[in-house]
């Protein structure tokens, strides 16, 4: 762990999407879509203004989890699974685990484009000065995945056996990009009860998700998570205390897996497509953050699974940005501003003076920001070209508050 952080505290997170397919009563639209090879883009209404994807036009479903009412930080938000990194994340007994992968670059995630200068400390941050020998970018998938099984049982792991296949697709990739390896069944590794002792144990001690995978001989399928942003808690909103630098992968399953929450932290789970989401929080039956709106926004450009996987894989070898919103006041309303936007501060300070006074030439302005008006009201306003050849979020009036929200 990065002990010289005093202001954040490191964490990682998982976009978790998994196809619905397989299930019955598939609606029609979606199938004729997966036949066709087609994507489904935002629609034109014929205004010139694009509405969201029907719910019906996703074969994937993400993964949300409410936190508890009790808890000191977004008391019941709906979040994406992830927790905070533990020092057994960065432990040397992961060389044992990984002894194989150890010659590979990043233990066989391949390297990023992005020059180490312009990486985010959480990635760039050499940590074998702080005392471990195993790189942030396979400690935070580990933290990442031992979060996520924690909070929801979901178990994303491949057997020991599968290990030769994990090497040749590293030796067979010339091109350094991520390797795409199965993701196994928990049935197929153990039973249920089994499971379940394990969660016990590592909800009671990180470290014992080490000694889970060597008892149990399993990976933890670091391979199977793309780099995908890195998100930071912008100051004035839950304390000094509570503000976090986080991770965020994306990964993509073929189906979905069995789930529970852990009834402490998490009470509740929910699968559904981006869009529902999106229009279940406009409706007030959930509340997200800005990070996940975001977030659950870009994913609206792809509803189809493949679509998703593939751009996610081949765009997380181009690295990220570290994004510190940086909150404002606007009449009757939050703006918070991200990097790019005019108004941002280039030394990324988060010390700024605003002045946002309506601007005539708005629409030639660089923008870059969330405005919330009410904690269910939220909009994007993007007008810049996205670093790292990520995506743009969703805009359209299905997210917006009117015509005339333009500040």
């Amino acid at each position: 762990m990065n002990t010289a952080l005093k202001r954040w505290k490191e964490a990682a997170t998982i976009i978790l999407a998994a196809g619905t397919s397989h299930r019955r009563g598939v609606d029609s639209l979606s199938s004729r879509m997966l036949e066709k090879g087609a994507s489904a883009s935002p629609v034109d209404t014929g205004n010139g203004q694009p509405t969201l994807p029907h719910k019906s036009a996703f074969n994937y479903e993400a993964l949300l989890l409410k936190r508890s009412g009790k808890s000191g930080f977004m008391p019941n938000a709906y979040v994406f699974p992830g927790g905070l990194v533990d020092s057994s994340d960065f432990s040397s007994e992961w060389l044992d685990i990984f002894k194989a992968f150890r010659n590979s670059p990043n233990f066989g995630l391949g390297n990023v484009k992005q020059p180490a200068e312009t990486r985010p400390p959480i990635f760039a941050t050499d940590r074998l000065k702080l005392g471990s020998p195993i790189p942030g970018e396979v400690a935070f998938r580990i933290c990442a995945l031992r979060e996520t099984f924690e909070e929801s049982g979901v178990l994303l792991v491949v057997s020991k056996t599968e290990e030769s296949n994990l090497l040749k697709g590293i030796e067979d990739n010339r091109a350094g990009d991520p390797i795409q390896p199965h993701v196994s069944k928990v049935n197929e590794l153990c039973d249920r009860s089994e499971l379940t002792k394990w969660r016990a144990l590592v909800n009671k001690n990180p470290s014992n998700f080490i000694r889970m995978c060597r008892e149990l001989e399993l990976l933890p399928n670091i391979w199977a998570l793309h780099e995908w942003g890195n998100w930071l808690t912008p100051t004035g909103v839950y304390g000094k205390e509570r503000r976090y630098d986080t991770a965020f992968f994306i990964c993509c399953l073929q189906e979905i897996p069995h789930t529970l929450q852990d009834e402490k932290e998490i009470v509740h789970f929910k699968w559904s497509t981006p869009s529902e989401i999106l229009h279940s929080y406009q409706a007030r039956e959930l509340w997200i953050a800005p990070p996940q709106f975001y977030e659950l926004s870009r994913m609206c450009r792809f509803p189809l699974l493949d679509d998703l996987h593939n751009f996610a894989s081949q765009r997380a070898a181009e690295g990220c940005e570290q994004w510190l919103p940086i909150r404002v006041v606007k009449d009757d309303c939050y703006v918070s501003l991200l990097p790019g936007d005019r108004l941002y501060p280039e030394d990324g300070s988060g010390q700024i003076e605003v002045n946002m006074s309506p601007d005539p030439h708005l629409e030639d302005s660089a923008l870059h920001r969330i405005v919330l008006f009410d904690p269910y009201t939220t909009t994007v306003q993007v007008t810049i070209t996205p670093k790292y050849n990520h995506l743009l979020p969703f805009e359209g009036p299905a997210l917006m508050r009117g015509p005339n929200s333009q500040l």
